[in-house]
């Protein structure tokens, strides 16, 4: 009795051991995963169509060069401190990031957008719609120095707007678009009321539109004029946030924006 006991106790202290060591493995791979899949944000500066050196942050991917590509847009005042908690989380799924200053903006968590004062400085305007021209640069510049063998734009509130008209005067040059928040905010830069509309009826790429609850209605004419049947769209049944800010954590019902947001990526990129 006390020999089978003894030889119980000896399997149990192995299979504690074996145990152990798996988790100790599993702890170490998952370390040298989150060390390889992204290497740290770099600045970076590139021209705009006026000249304008635009700022912008990229976050690499591990085997950058074959995976796809997202260009990042911020919302209103803002920089492309937007999407310092983002872009990573993005990198983990597999995509490259650009996070672009665009000249109409200012500062957020804590980083200060250096097109922005830039323009001001050269005494340049810096309305929503002057943007767009650094947008299309960005995306410009993401396919000559990069080749991606996907790019794809995502943009929030009016840069959410502009993505979709960037997208509709442009084809070919996206392959996909995530607008969160879009509208036609352009009326008080002299534009239509249907600026935005017209140029989303163009649109044959994937197109993802989300927002906060009570802004479904700035943008359901929007997404229902978009030309192809591989879009989505997404509405929460809390109140939401505007804007891509919707990706935050500290935010509850971010991961139902995430878990849409993954969602659109994987059917069609």
């Amino acid at each position: 009795m006390k020999r089978k006991r003894g030889i119980l106790t000896r399997r149990r202290v192995m299979i504690m051991s074996s145990l152990f060591a798996v988790g100790i493995l599993v702890t170490i791979v998952n370390i040298f995963v989150g060390i390889v899949t992204a290497k740290e944000a770099e600045s970076l500066t590139f021209p705009s169509a006026d000249g304008l050196q635009v700022t912008a942050d990229v976050y690499l991917t591990n085997n950058a060069e074959k995976r796809p590509f997202i260009v990042l847009f911020h919302q209103a005042k803002w920089s492309r401190g937007e999407y310092r908690e983002t872009a990573p989380r993005l990198n983990r799924l597999g995509y490259n990031c650009l996070a672009v200053d665009l000249r109409s903006g200012n500062k957020v968590a804590g980083v200060t957008n250096m097109t922005a004062l830039k323009a001001r400085e050269k005494g340049k305007q810096t309305r929503f719609v002057d943007a767009m021209q650094d947008m299309v640069a960005a995306l410009n510049y993401v396919k000559e120095t990069y080749n991606p063998p996907r790019l794809l734009m995502l943009g929030s509130s009016y840069s959410a707007g502009l993505a979709l008209k960037v997208a509709g005067d442009n084809p070919g040059l996206v392959d996909g678009v995530m607008a969160f928040s879009p509208a036609e905010y352009f009326v008080k830069n002299g534009m239509s009321h249907t600026w935005v509309l017209e140029s989303a009826k163009n649109i044959s790429v994937p197109v993802f539109i989300t927002s906060a609850r009570k802004e479904k209605n700035r943008w359901t004419e929007l997404y229902n004029a978009v030309n192809t049947d591989t879009k989505l769209s997404f509405v929460p049944n809390t109140a939401g946030k505007h804007g891509s800010r919707a990706l935050w954590n500290k935010y509850p019902d971010s991961e139902e924006y995430w878990n849409m947001l993954e969602q659109f990526l994987k059917s069609y990129f």
